[in-house]
């Protein structure tokens, strides 16, 4: 057979795998500023503040040091230890060396989970509007992703009555984000006390993503689901350097959750990537032993950057969003301007023209709500500059008056 006449085929599976939306138009962006196009984005879910120079540091000794070898493959041990009691510490959740996976990011640590405990045949169930990754990483597993429609005005939030209204016999895992991205709410320990009942009558696995954790306002703090006994065995929890300590590009994540689930996503882990970068574990350790007064700096920013946008966009017509209560997100619902006209005479059919528009004529990135399940919707970042905040702002108004 000669190379011109084998079949393009790839697995069934990558069907349900497209390229990441805010990749994507962070590519896109790169490539109008090669043009020579000035470009505000308000796209990337990425502090934009650089690593603290005491992790750096460790990094760089480590590397000094030659500790570029193989670790194992569930993460350094000393590394494992200060983990769990991280969360014993942060989170109140009971945890050991022996229960804490380190991997190549939350992302991975999630992903690593969702693969050991879903299979076709299964059902996860998934709030909605979701983080854009969950619908590729549980359609990858061949489980049945369920989503749970969430709203607006109850705060984006699952009550009890919504998640026993998706259960079924197939019901395998929950998967839950607090706080949560795009919209930015975030649980108390009252409304997910409330899911317990619930999770307990129907042996549910939940799987929580708590990266934003550290990014809470207006005195908030963060709550812990694994930290409640009678669902402790039924619960794993992921989290990651990359929000709390503005570290995205060192792949660092960890969870935890009972012994029986971690070491299969250990062994998992151990075939598809052997360990995280030995670099990042140094560095991790650092980040979590370290000074930690960058977490606040960096978080009281953010709050005055929410101050800033729930300002601005409060004075935009024809938009509606819940008011930003962790994390660095605003979801806008644009349904009030599907079936009018862009500049260019086409139908707007949902939130993906509009940040089509507005990247390629003004220069402003945004990300589709389509991408976070949500059609007529758009999700702004206001993890940038405020300069850019404001002149994004700006722009996203001018352009929305452009539509008739």
């Amino acid at each position: 057979m000669i190379l011109t006449e084998i079949e393009h085929r790839l697995a069934a599976r990558m069907e349900n795998c497209e390229e990441a939306a805010t990749l994507k138009i962070a590519a896109r962006a790169m490539e109008l500023r090669k043009e020579g196009k000035k470009i505000v984005s308000l796209s990337t879910g990425e502090p934009d503040f650089p690593t603290s120079d005491n992790i750096k540091q460790a990094a760089i000794k480590a590397i000094e040091q030659n500790f570029t070898k193989y670790t194992s493959a569930e993460g350094m041990p000393e590394l494992r230890a200060i983990v769990a009691e991280k969360f014993k510490r942060d989170n109140g959740i009971e945890s050991s060396a022996d229960r804490v996976l380190i991997s190549s990011g939350g992302k991975h640590a999630l992903s690593n989970a969702l693969f050991v405990l879903a299979q076709a045949g299964d059902e996860i169930i998934v709030p909605s509007p979701f983080w854009l990754s969950y619908s590729a990483m549980t359609g990858l597993t061949e489980a049945t992703p369920v989503l749970i429609d969430t709203h607006e005005e109850d705060d984006w939030l699952v009550t009890p009555d919504l998640l026993e209204s998706v259960i079924t016999s197939r019901s395998r895992v929950l998967l839950l984000n607090t706080p949560h991205n795009p919209t930015s709410t975030i649980y108390s320990e009252e409304e997910l006390r409330a899911l317990v009942p619930i999770i307990e009558e129907h042996e549910l696995i939940v799987v929580v993503d708590e990266l934003y954790e550290k990014l809470t306002y207006d005195g908030r703090k963060h709550f812990s689901l694994g930290s409640i006994p009678e669902i402790a065995e039924q619960v794993v929890t992921v989290n990651g350097l990359s929000k709390a300590y503005a570290m995205t590009g060192w792949r660092l994540g960890y969870a935890t959750g009972p012994h029986w689930i971690i070491e299969a996503m250990g062994r998992l882990q151990s075939q598809a990537v052997s360990h995280p970068s030995s670099i990042s574990q140094k560095a991790a350790i650092e980040a979590l032993t370290g000074p930690q007064e960058s977490i606040e700096v960096m978080r009281s920013a953010f709050e005055r950057r929410r101050d800033i946008v729930v300002s601005l966009m409060k004075e935009i017509p024809g938009i509606t969003f819940s008011h930003p209560k962790a994390a660095f997100y605003v979801l806008f619902n644009i349904s009030s301007y599907i079936g009018k006209k862009l500049p260019n005479g086409k139908i707007i059919s949902g939130g993906e023209d509009i940040c089509q528009m507005l990247l390629e004529d003004h220069g402003l990135a945004l990300v589709p709500g389509h991408a976070f399940g949500k059609d007529d919707a758009i999700r702004l970042s206001f993890a940038a500059s405020e300069n850019d905040i404001r002149k994004g702002i700006e722009i996203l108004k001018m352009g929305l008056s452009s539509i008739s």
